[in-house]
């Protein structure tokens, strides 16, 4: 009985080893076969490199400045008594803009003219004299050197004639002066200044006057954007770049009158390395203001057969820019590439791909070198291109 007892025992341990050498195995099984399943491949979108004839623009920040800024100052000092215009107003050359008390100099015009005519009346006594002199001077009724004294004496009295016509002249302008007008066409600057306020000669200013058409826009170039500009105009900058220059407003609209340069500063700056230029825009609708930013653009040089990306697949690191490329086994591999100049949302190539070239311009972030793609080829008419704020 006891025998039986221990085989059945036996039996037992057996089939629970076995049972367990199963579990086992069937777990290493089941772990072997989950290393060894193929990677799931990472769907992507790519396009070809785009091989076509492309022409670079050049692009530079500008601000627009007012070719005429006059500061607006009396010749003549007193109190402001009337104010013709407003802060902001556009005005015209010629227009009035202020009158200063003119009191004083309406009584100083009466004092130089009662002057005047005092002398005038002195000088009409003294020639008299002199045509009396010379006759009994002729029949030696009197010295020569008494006609001679007469004579020297009306000459005299005709230069203070003269010196008091000119002071009452000046004192003509200066009340002329007590009325302000604008120098130039263009818009009153607000800081004007109050009714009542005391200008002084030569010294208040007492508003700004900026000339709105035309306006410029200044803008700089590095000296190497200068050299190749220079380069491809042969020894100057080229026509198409001169008189053909484009103005892209802030909120992104397209101004719609063409500028051309008008100056070229003297020399490269210490400090920033650059060269300030000046374009000239006409600006008949006033939509250009002093202080405005906006963005030059115009057109470079004409690359022929220019091999293209778009600017999203590129990635830059260190200096050093990057590609995903996917290769004929469908594989990422990241490939280092030399850029030239961006021409829209595309960017000109110039060393590292080839028109046979796949790049990866969706999902470069989900893949690394080797890694398998599932690929799906766009044309660049089907990218999305991130709205502008």
């Amino acid at each position: 009985m006891n025998s039986k007892h221990s085989n059945k025992l036996y039996f037992g341990l057996i089939i629970l080893v076995v049972l367990i050498v199963t579990a086992v195995v069937r777990s290493g099984l089941l772990s072997k076969t989950e290393a060894t399943q193929i990677p799931k491949a990472v769907e992507v979108k790519a396009m070809q490199v785009i091989q076509q004839d492309a022409r670079t623009n050049y692009e530079f920040v500008g601000q627009v400045k007012s070719k005429n800024e006059v500061k607006i100052m009396s010749k003549v000092s007193g109190n402001i008594v009337e104010k013709m215009v407003n802060g902001g107003d556009s005005v015209y050359k010629g227009q009035p803009l202020f009158r200063i008390d003119n009191k004083q100099y309406r009584s100083a015009i009466n004092s130089a003219r009662a002057t005047l005519n005092k002398s005038k009346a002195t000088l009409n006594n003294d020639q008299k004299d002199v045509e009396r002199y010379k006759q009994l001077t002729a029949i030696n009724g009197i010295a020569q050197q008494t006609l001679d004294t007469q004579v020297a004496q009306a000459e005299e009295d005709a230069a203070t004639v003269a010196v008091n016509q000119a002071s009452l002249q000046q004192a003509i302008e200066d009340e002329q002066d007590t009325l302000i007008l604008s120098p130039v066409d263009g818009r009153i600057d607000v800081n004007d200044v109050s009714m009542g306020s005391y200008v002084v000669a030569g010294s208040t200013t007492m508003a700004t006057v900026s000339s709105v058409d035309p306006v410029w826009v200044q803008f700089s170039m590095s000296e190497n954007e200068y050299l190749d500009l220079v380069q491809l105009g042969n020894g100057t900058l080229p026509s198409t770049f001169k008189d053909n220059l484009k103005l892209t407003l802030s909120n992104g609209t397209q101004y719609p009158l063409l500028g051309r340069i008008e100056q070229v500063d003297k020399g490269v700056t210490d400090t920033t390395g650059t060269i300030t230029l000046k374009a000239s825009f006409s600006n008949p609708q006033n939509i250009l203001m002093p202080g405005m930013f906006a963005r030059v653009v115009t057109q470079g040089a004409l690359h022929q057969g220019a091999l293209l990306i778009p600017q999203r697949a590129v990635t830059e690191l260190l200096n050093k820019t990057f590609v995903t490329v996917v290769t004929d086994e469908n594989k990422a591999e990241s490939r280092e590439v030399t850029m030239g100049e961006r021409i829209g949302n595309l960017w000109l190539v110039q060393n590292g791909l080839t028109v046979n070239d796949r790049v990866i311009v969706e999902g470069t972030n989900k893949v690394k070198a080797g890694t398998a793609l599932q690929v799906t080829m766009i044309q660049a008419d089907e990218l999305q291109i991130p709205a502008k704020r």
